[in-house]
């Protein structure tokens, strides 16, 4: 299951795809930006090598092209604290305790080693207290780069990279160093719904071909209509338990957060009877499975 998960909070934070970073068009800024790169000088030898961080451009220090080269170095050499310091959601982390931190090392190490040894900055315009930087970055093909601008303001003497949009700057200003893990479930919970969905489209695929018999877990697994990762809680925060009538004609699914309040803090249920198109129901039973 490719889960949402922590590109989770990087899902706006890492460049790699976030709100703050879009595919370059034809507009009037993006012509700037073509022509910032072109007429710049080009110095091969300098520091914008380091990290596999090239440049097309001239990069001055603490200029908006710096902060995201730097931005990147940092994510590449697993500085994730200091990364993250680079951006607006600096409130979400300058609170968290290294031990703290830990919890999200392993997702933070997933976004770290996605990040290509070669990132070309090419461009930058800076208006006011707001800048575009021009660089080539992973789009939805993870194995291709595209142009993609990254967005940043001026807050004070340095430049912040725009990784999250107004409404959730916000948000994270006031739930502070509880917004990753409040995102954190949030994102859990939408996987299981999802997850949810997706067996119930898994069952009755399977039933179509079986004369309206539904399967277990294992047998939808190895028919290749489910993800291996259903087995356990690993990627998705919950364990998933799949029950079938001594028919086979109707199944329950059930969805529970593999750690009440850190995982996951809603519980979910799936019902067929076979006639009917399943419904999902959820609520917070404490971290307990839902019965019908």
């Amino acid at each position: 299951m490719n889960c949402k998960l922590f590109i989770f909070f990087f899902l706006a934070f890492c460049c790699l795809a976030p709100s703050g970073c879009a595919n370059v068009g034809n507009d009037t800024a993006n012509n700037t930006l073509t022509e910032t790169a072109t007429n710049a000088s080009i110095n091969p030898g300098d520091s914008n090598r380091n990290a596999g961080l090239r440049s097309s451009i001239k990069i001055e220090p603490n200029s908006p092209a710096d902060v995201v080269r730097t931005f990147y170095k940092y994510l590449r050499e697993h500085k994730f604290r200091e990364a993250i310091f680079l951006t607006n959601l600096r409130p979400a982390i300058e609170g968290l305790t290294e031990t703290e931190l830990r919890e999200y090392q392993v997702d933070f190490e997933h976004i770290g080693n996605a990040i290509p040894e070669n990132i070309v900055i090419s461009g930058e315009v800076i208006s006011g207290d707001r800048a575009t930087v021009m660089a080539n970055l992973p789009g939805e093909d993870p194995d291709k780069t595209e142009v993609q601008k990254i967005e940043l303001r001026k807050d004070g003497d340095v430049w912040i990279i725009l990784s999250v949009e107004e409404a959730a700057e916000a948000r994270i200003k006031k739930e502070g160093k509880n917004y990753f893990r409040l995102l954190r479930i949030e994102t859990h919970e939408d996987e299981a719904r999802d997850m949810l969905d997706r067996i119930s489209r898994a069952e009755f695929a399977f039933a179509m071909q079986k004369g309206g018999e539904f399967a277990d877990l294992e047998t939808l697994i190895k028919a290749g209509l489910l993800p291996d990762d259903v087995r356990t809680a690993e990627s998705t925060g919950y364990n998933y338990k799949l029950l079938l009538s001594d028919s086979k004609r109707e199944f329950t699914a059930l969805a529970t957060p593999a750690e009440y309040g850190k995982s996951g803090r809603l519980s979910f249920l799936l019902y067929s009877n076979g006639t009917k198109t399943p419904q999902i129901i959820s609520r917070d039973n404490g971290g307990k499975p839902l019965s019908r």
